[in-house]
């Protein structure tokens, strides 16, 4: 069995498009996008877990395209909130929902609640699906909600995430920085892993 060199990232989220191209740069590898598919339309997300609609849209796109297809879910958990947003994160003030309109919700719900119970994580799932084979790492990273919007890289609710035992938001950040500790960095850092083994072995992860 043989792999094609190539892999699609399953999302039309320009945002994940670029973090993800970015951190898969090292690899041996052509990076697709779905501008590359115009004619795939948006996936709905049916899944009540991470991993259930990161999986959706790999088999999705894999099914579509015929290619290695590559994609994630991402969730943030507030511990005051318990664990919401969750798996609704993208779509927490409404489908369709901005940013900006996200974090604002999110700041009302937390306005009340004192800094030391403000703690909460990012969890990224990311799968991949080709030729039977499904494969899926997880990326977690622990931090605060900050009170108020700090920086403006990044996106979704980075400007208010302070990963823990940092002084910056992830939206202070530098890109090079975030790729070093963020959740969706550790997910796929583990799954280049697999990656590197899965092409260089023609299509067999054993």
């Amino acid at each position: 069995m043989s792999a094609d060199k190539k892999i699609v990232i399953a999302t039309h989220n320009m945002d994940k498009q670029k973090e993800m191209i970015f951190l898969l740069a090292n690899m041996d590898i052509e990076v697709l996008t779905m501008e590359n598919f115009p004619h795939i339309g948006e996936i709905e997300e049916t899944g009540t877990t991470l991993h259930e609609n990161s999986l959706i849209k790999a088999r999705e796109v894999y099914k579509i395209t015929g290619l290695p297809s590559l994609a994630d879910d991402t969730g943030l958990e507030v511990d005051a909130l318990n664990g919401d947003p969750g798996v609704y994160s993208a779509r927490y003030s409404g489908e369709n929902s901005t940013y900006q309109e996200n974090v604002n919700k999110l700041l009302t719900e937390l306005k009340d609640v004192p800094i030391q119970l403000r703690t909460a994580r990012f969890r990224t799932v990311v799968t991949f699906v080709h030729l039977g084979v499904e494969l899926y790492e997880e990326g977690v990273v622990e931090g605060i909600i900050a009170t108020e919007i700090k920086g403006i890289k990044g996106f979704g609710y980075d400007p208010i995430f302070k990963p823990l035992d940092q002084k910056l938001t992830f939206a202070e950040m530098s890109k090079d920085k975030k790729s070093l500790i963020s959740h969706r960095a550790k997910a796929l850092e583990k799954m280049v892993q697999q990656l590197n083994k899965y092409f260089k072995n023609g299509g067999s992860i054993e």
